[in-house]
């Protein structure tokens, strides 16, 4: 039996759309495989869909991903697998690559916004058409938000590298802008993923990004909202789409 952080070969690779795998547990239409590349829903990143194959050539959607107790649970669109099938994991590369350029996109502007105000991050939404941030500021106005805009696009076509690098929580909390989001670590996590953005920012996620800023391409602001006393959203979304 594995757990969430063995299964999860996301973590190491972003880029991998196909691989097999084995099913651990079955439960009608829900099953464990010992490894997977389908990131689950979690931190505001939704979760990946795509096709499971047998090796007979049965085809099996997978619609919906979740962490389940210690595992990463996948939903298919019927029953049929059980514990010890081999499958071919086929993931949704379009839907994938676009919260990827999203998330890398929303720690840059996350950064950005840190920086300039000092406010923290509260809340997050990824999504492949429009993304939201929420964060911690008294007030905000247009020419704000869009010194925001300008210069996380200074950012982006800077083409900073994104690397991903594992410590352990101690190590990890001693760097300041890991802490600069208003949300604490689990209890349990003893070893953190941080995403490198080279030569910017630093911060501890378990999301899946792109190798290089150049390919966020750019971001753009269609919307701002005042949510009450001190909570500000923004809302972006890729440029050029």
């Amino acid at each position: 039996m594995g757990d969430v952080s063995s299964q999860a070969a996301y973590l190491q690779d972003c880029y991998n759309r196909e691989f097999e795998a084995v099913v651990e547990e079955a439960n009608g239409k829900y099953i464990v495989l010992q490894k997977t590349f389908f990131y689950p829903d979690s931190g505001g990143q939704p979760y990946d869909t795509g096709m499971l194959m047998t090796e007979d050539g049965r085809m099996f959607k997978v619609i919906f991903v979740g962490k389940f107790g210690n595992n990463i649970s996948h939903e298919l669109d019927q029953e049929g697998l059980k514990p010890g099938d081999k499958v071919k994991g086929m993931v949704d590369w379009e839907r994938r690559y676009a919260h990827m350029r999203m998330h890398t996109a929303i720690h840059i502007l996350c950064a950005v916004i840190n920086k300039i105000s000092g406010a923290q991050i509260t809340g997050n939404q990824i999504g492949v058409e429009k993304t939201r941030i929420d964060f911690s500021l008294d007030n905000f106005d247009r020419e704000q938000i869009k010194r925001y805009e300008e210069e996380t696009n200074r950012i982006i076509n800077n083409a900073h590298d994104v690397e991903f690098k594992f410590m352990s929580r101690e190590d990890a909390l001693e760097i300041p802008s890991v802490v600069k989001l208003q949300m604490e670590f689990p209890k349990d996590v003893e070893t953190i993923r941080l995403v490198d953005i080279v030569g910017f920012d630093v911060q501890a996620c378990g999301g899946t990004h792109v190798k290089n800023t150049s390919e966020v391409r750019g971001i753009r602001v269609i919307k701002a909202e005042n949510k009450g006393r001190n909570n500000r959203r923004i809302y972006f979304e890729l440029a050029g789409e």
